[in-house]
């Protein structure tokens, strides 16, 4: 870990109701009972959660986030969607942007870096995923998607380090399987390398669960982890917290 935090942000993708919010009493619990060690948790729910859950962790140490919202800055003729201000007037503070489904989805390098100025304006701390196929990774081109995908996607954004990097390899996303531990170390390095000096928090997010993060955790130079399927259950997100720390 090279900040001040560990990071574990919790990504529920198309998933959960107004009951399943009772299952984060636990987080909360162990959230305030633990003074020792330092980390930050998000919950990034769908739209419909981010309202009664900003309500529910008020008076926690817990933050919410969005995953995903429209380019455009203003009210307008797009329905189905909502913007970064919007997502903000309901509680959001964090947003996730980039992800590989919402890219496999058809959301371009361009896309996105208008979204990301739209909710930096709005004043929200953006998750910006990045990551290479398993194609692109046979044939080696790792580095060369990274580096692309970082300067496109960030093109004109002032502080580039105060964007949380979340390097999330699409081959492994949903299937179980991680990269080796040094050629993740390499590919976080390389990431860090595009940002010279002053290099923002590095998460990694792909299958993470309970049983690899003790490998995971293992790689000093990433900040935290971007968590997708066992973040749903409360039980395996504070086991994956826990192990962490161990």
């Amino acid at each position: 870990m090279t900040n001040k935090y560990m990071y574990f942000i919790a990504n529920w993708k198309m998933f959960g109701d107004l009951r399943t919010l009772n299952s984060l009493d636990s987080i909360i619990k162990f959230s305030n009972n633990n003074k020792k060690n330092k980390f930050k948790i998000v919950y990034c729910p769908p739209n419909t959660l981010i309202r009664p859950l900003s309500k529910r962790l008020k008076k926690t140490k817990l933050n919410v986030g969005a995953q995903n919202c429209h380019e455009n800055e203003n009210y307008g003729a797009f329905t189905g969607n909502v913007n970064a201000r919007m997502l903000k007037n309901v509680g959001a503070k964090y947003i996730i942007l980039g992800h590989s489904e919402n890219r496999q989805s058809g959301e371009t390098d361009k896309l996105i870096n208008l979204k990301i100025k739209s909710a930096a304006k709005a004043g929200l701390k953006i998750i910006f995923c990045i990551g290479e196929t398993l194609r692109e990774k046979r044939n080696k081109k790792t580095n060369q998607v990274l580096a692309r995908q970082i300067k496109n996607g960030l093109k004109s954004i002032k502080n580039k380090s105060k964007i949380i990097v979340a390097y999330e390899p699409v081959w492994s996303i949903g299937t179980g399987i991680i990269p080796k531990s040094n050629d993740l170390f390499k590919s976080v390095s390389f990431i860090k390398s595009r940002f010279g000096k002053k290099s923002p928090i590095i998460l990694y997010g792909g299958s993470v669960n309970n049983n690899n993060i003790s490998q995971l955790k293992d790689i000093d130079i990433i900040d935290g982890f971007l968590i997708g399927g066992a973040s749903q259950n409360s039980k395996k997100f504070i086991d994956i917290i826990k192990k962490t720390f161990n």
